[in-house]
């Protein structure tokens, strides 16, 4: 990382706090590509060998101070094998829970567009749209900035892993781009993946890694 005296390549001066973003493991309801926001399903067993395999491969590679949790346990569960690899503490942060998806908790895409077909439609592309009873991403996206604000004051200038979801996790990409809502719609992001940006004291970021399943091999 760049120190106080030498600019990165974009520019930006001062110690980084890089944010390592790993997806938590599969659950029942990813195998079925069902929407799971604050639903709690658990790890499957394949689930628990994917946390175990990331925890392993993030110990190796970083130095982290904090691992920060969203409070659902599909999270909580892929972060305590983190936890348990780099002998810290799991903090839970309810920033970094999932979209609600309301009324299409536990739904299929099909099932979701025949219920609601025109605000499915919508959804898909506006993301000031919230879900029946649920949230918009515009919404997570403002919940998730707040957290990472918050984050980046408590821990200045160090190396923190972040356990979350698909949507909480593209919000910050997007963010550390400085690009539009169409991330959220064109970017895949596989369960226990692991992504990377970095936030400088001046207000400039960058994104050093995206999706990496390597350690899944």
């Amino acid at each position: 990382m760049a120190d106080a005296k030498t600019p990165s390549w974009q520019g930006q001066r001062g110690e980084a706090t890089r944010l390592i973003l790993l997806r938590h493991g599969q659950t029942e309801l990813s195998v079925q590509r069902r929407y799971s926001g604050r639903g709690n399903p658990v790890l499957t067993e394949m689930g628990r060998s994917q946390a175990a395999a990331a925890a392993a491969g993030l110990a190796k590679q970083f130095d982290a101070v904090a691992i920060v949790s969203s409070p659902l346990q599909r999270a909580l569960d892929t972060a305590g094998a983190v936890a348990g690899q780099m002998g810290l503490d799991v903090v839970e942060h309810p920033g970094l829970i999932e979209t609600d998806f309301g009324e299409w908790e536990g739904l299929t895409f099909p099932e979701a567009a025949a219920r609601d077909p025109e605000i499915h439609a919508r959804w898909l592309s506006d993301v000031t749209v919230p879900t029946p009873g649920g949230e918009s991403f515009a919404a997570v996206a403002e919940r998730v900035s707040a957290a990472k604000d918050e984050l980046l004051a408590r821990y200045p200038g160090q190396t923190v892993v972040l356990v979350s979801h698909v949507t909480p996790i593209k919000s910050l990409l997007r963010e550390a781009l400085g690009v539009g809502p169409e991330l959220l719609f064109r970017l895949h992001l596989d369960l226990a993946s692991v992504s990377i940006t970095e936030f400088f004291p001046d207000g400039g970021s960058v994104v050093r890694l995206v999706n990496d399943t390597s350690h899944l091999r």
